[in-house]
């Protein structure tokens, strides 16, 4: 079944690298999953963080304020 991943973040440098670490882990390991990545201001507030990046998986916020770890990521999506 396809995972959904979001990415929430206004495009700083913490968001670009939870980005990058995301994709990297998902290609890597042929994870059957999709990545949207949320700029929106207002969708971000949707979700009530006050810190940004946040992972959510399958509608579920697993990390937010930090840039996770490869294998914490992959760890989450198993």
């Amino acid at each position: 079944m396809t995972k959904v991943i979001k990415i929430l973040g206004t495009g700083c440098p913490k968001c670009q690298s939870m980005t990058d670490v995301v994709k990297d882990v998902v290609s890597a390991n042929n994870i059957d999953a999709t990545i949207e990545k949320i700029e929106d201001i207002m969708e971000i507030m949707k979700f009530n963080v006050m810190t940004t990046p946040v992972l959510v998986i399958d509608d579920v916020i697993t990390i937010k304020g930090r840039v996770p770890s490869k294998d914490e990521v992959l760890a989450l999506l198993n």
